[in-house]
C-alpha cells in the first residue's frame, strides 16, 4: 500500500522576524498598489506581459526621469548638509519630495489636457521615480513579481520574463540606450555591495549576487548589444517540510535527508541547471543546529545562511573577481577564488563546510576536507545524470592538476563522500504541461569497487514499475543505517517502496508508453 498522502502546496512560508521594510512602508503610502510594469512594445500589452490581473497603467518614463533628476539634486544637497543622516530618514525625505513633484505634475497635466491623471497613474509614477532613485529602475517590477524565475535582457529594449511554470513573455524596455543599460548594471553592482565589480569595454563581464539575492550575469563589448540574465530565487526560505509542500520530496525522503545531515554525512547535491539544487541546499542548511559553526563558500551568495535569522555561527565567504589587471604571478590582481577561500576556512574552527557549487580545482580541496574533517559537509555539482557524477568529479580533478588521475579522484570520492542526492527536472511546457523538479535518486558511496570506481547502493530511485519518476525507497538499507538510527531515523520507512506519494507524478508523457 502507498504511504500517507501528501498534498503539494506551492506556497512556502517566508522566514519570520523583522519589522516592515522601507519598500513595504512605501507600498502603504501608495495605497498598496501592485507594482506597475513599464509599457510594453506595441505588439505586447501590459496585461499580456504580466497577467490580466495587473492594472494597465502606462508610466511616462521621461516624466519619471525628470522628477528623479529634480529629487536627486535635492538629495545631494541634503547629504551635504546632513552627512550623518541615516538611510531610512534619507529615503523618507526623498519620498516626500517625490509626492510633492508628482502632485505638481498631476495638477499641470490636468490644466494642460483637461483630464486629471487617475490615482493609479499618480501611484505608478511615484513608484517609478522611487525605483529609479533607490532600486532597480524599470527592472524593479519584474524583480518584485514572485512568479518570475529568470529575466533575459538582450539589449535595453528586448527584455523577456521566464516564469516558474515555463511561460516566456516579452515586456517593455528597461532602458532607452545601451549606455543607460550599462549604467543600470553598474548601479546594481554598487547597490549589491560589489564596488570592485563593474562592466565596461575594459571589463566586459559582470557576475554578482544582487541585493535581493538574485544572481546576475552580464556581457558587453564582445557582443552586438549588452546581454544580461537575472536568475531569481523563488524558493529562498523553504526547509525540508517546505520542499515536501512543493512536491520536490515526500516525507520519507525528507526524514532520510534530515537524518543524513544530523548524522554528519558528507553529501553532494547533483543535477542539471535550474533543477533546484540550491533550493534543496538551503533546506538542508536549516537542519544544521542554530549554533553550529560553518562556512558557506560561493562565487555569489545564494544560500543566505548568514542572514536568514536562524544560524548564529554561519560565515559567508564569497569569491572576488580581479580588478582587470594582471599580478606578478600571472593571476588577476585582487582575485580571490573558491580554492583560495577553502584553505583558510579550514582554520576557522568550523564544524562543517558548504561549497555552493564545485566547478573547478576547488573540488580537490572539498573532497580532501570531506575525507579529513569531522563530516557533515555539503556541496553541489552540475551533472546530467546520477551515473556521471563520478566522471564529472574526475574531469574536474584532471583540470585542477595534471598529475591528479581518474584513480585519484575515485579514491578520494570513496574515502570522503557518503551520499549523492540527484535533483531532476522534467519540463513538459512545450506540450502544454509544466516543469516538475524533484529528487529522483539518493546513492550511497560504500568504498572502492572492483574496477576502481566507487561502489554504490541505490537507496532512493524512481519507481518505474508504477510510473513514478520521483525518488522512492528501493528497499535497500544503507551501510551506515546504524548512524542514521542513532539520530532518530526510523529505518522501517525504507520498506515503503511506494514512498508516500498520493499518486504518481502527473506527466503528459509517461516512460514506456
Amino acid at each position: 500500500m502507498r504511504g500517507k498522502p501528501v498534498h503539494a502546496d506551492p506556497t512556502v512560508r517566508p522566514a519570520s522576524g523583522g519589522g516592515p521594510s522601507f519598500a513595504s512602508r512605501w507600498q502603504n503610502q501608495v495605497n498598496g498598489t501592485v507594482p506597475t510594469p513599464p509599457p510594453a512594445p506595441a505588439s505586447v500589452s501590459s496585461a499580456s506581459a504580466l497577467g490580466a490581473e495587473l492594472p494597465q497603467v502606462t508610466v511616462n518614463h521621461q516624466v519619471a526621469q525628470h522628477i528623479k533628476s529634480q529629487v536627486s539634486k535635492r538629495r545631494e544637497e541634503l547629504l551635504k548638509s546632513e552627512p550623518t543622516l541615516d538611510r531610512a530618514s534619507e529615503e523618507q525625505r526623498c519620498l516626500d519630495w517625490i509626492n510633492e513633484a508628482v502632485a505638481l505634475w498631476s495638477s499641470a497635466e490636468a490644466a494642460n489636457t483637461g483630464v486629471s491623471p487617475t490615482a493609479a497613474e499618480d501611484d505608478a509614477l511615484r513608484r517609478a521615480v522611487y525605483d529609479l532613485l533607490f532600486r532597480a529602475g524599470r527592472l524593479q517590477p519584474y524583480l518584485d513579481d514572485p512568479r518570475v524565475e529568470d529575466i533575459f535582457i538582450n539589449g535595453p529594449a528586448d527584455v523577456w520574463l521566464d516564469y516558474g511554470d515555463g511561460q516566456r513573455r516579452r515586456v517593455g524596455p528597461i532602458a532607452d540606450s545601451e549606455e543607460e543599460l550599462l549604467e543600470l548594471l553598474r548601479e546594481l553592482a554598487r547597490e549589491s555591495g560589489h564596488s570592485e565589480r563593474t562592466i565596461s569595454t575594459a571589463n566586459p563581464l559582470l557576475a554578482l549576487s544582487m541585493a535581493d539575492g538574485s544572481r546576475l550575469q552580464a556581457i558587453t563589448a564582445v557582443s552586438p548589444t549588452t546581454y544580461a540574465v537575472i536568475r531569481r530565487h523563488r524558493v529562498k526560505n523553504a526547509d525540508l517540510d517546505g520542499m515536501v509542500e512543493l512536491g520536490a520530496i515526500d516525507p520519507i525522503l525528507a526524514e532520510f535527508l534530515r537524518a543524513c545531515v544530523k548524522a554528519e554525512k558528507n553529501v553532494i547535491i547533483a543535477g542539471k541547471q535550474k533543477a533546484g539544487k540550491t533550493s534543496l541546499m538551503r533546506a538542508l542548511l536549516k537542519e544544521f543546529g542554530p549554533d553550529e559553526r560553518f562556512a558557506t563558500i560561493q562565487t555569489e551568495d545564494e544560500l543566505f545562511a548568514h542572514s536568514n535569522g536562524y544560524h548564529t555561527q554561519a560565515l559567508s565567504l564569497v569569491a572576488r573577481e580581479s580588478n582587470g589587471e594582471t599580478g606578478a604571478n600571472g593571476r588577476g590582481a585582487g582575485e580571490v577564488t573558491l580554492l583560495d577561500l577553502l584553505h583558510p576556512a579550514l582554520r576557522m574552527s568550523l564544524e562543517r563546510m558548504v561549497v555552493g557549487e564545485v566547478r573547478g580545482s576547488e573540488v580537490v580541496a572539498m573532497l580532501q576536507a570531506m575525507s579529513n574533517g569531522a563530516g557533515g559537509n555539503l556541496c553541489t555539482i552540475h551533472a546530467r545524470r546520477p551515473n556521471v557524477v563520478f566522471d564529472r568529479i574526475a574531469e574536474l580533478y584532471a583540470l585542477a592538476q595534471s598529475n591528479l588521475s581518474e584513480a585519484n579522484a575515485y579514491r578520494q570520492i570513496a574515502n570522503g563522500l557518503d551520499f549523492i542526492v540527484f535533483v531532476s527536472m522534467i519540463d513538459e511546457t512545450k506540450i502544454g504541461g509544466r516543469r516538475h523538479r524533484f529528487v529522483s535518486h539518493i546513492v550511497e558511496i560504500t568504498g572502492v569497487g572492483e574496477s576502481g570506481r566507487p561502489a554504490t547502493n541505490d537507496i532512493f530511485a524512481p519507481g518505474k514499475a508504477f510510473d513514478e519518476e520521483r525518488g522512492v525507497p528501493t528497499g535497500t538499507h544503507p551501510e551506515c543505517i546504524d548512524d542514521l538510527r542513532r539520530v532518530g531515523f526510523d529505518s522501517e520507512l525504507l520498506l515503503h517502496t511506494y514512498g508516500a506519494w498520493q499518486q504518481p507524478l502527473p506527466l503528459k508523457v509517461v516512460s514506456g508508453t
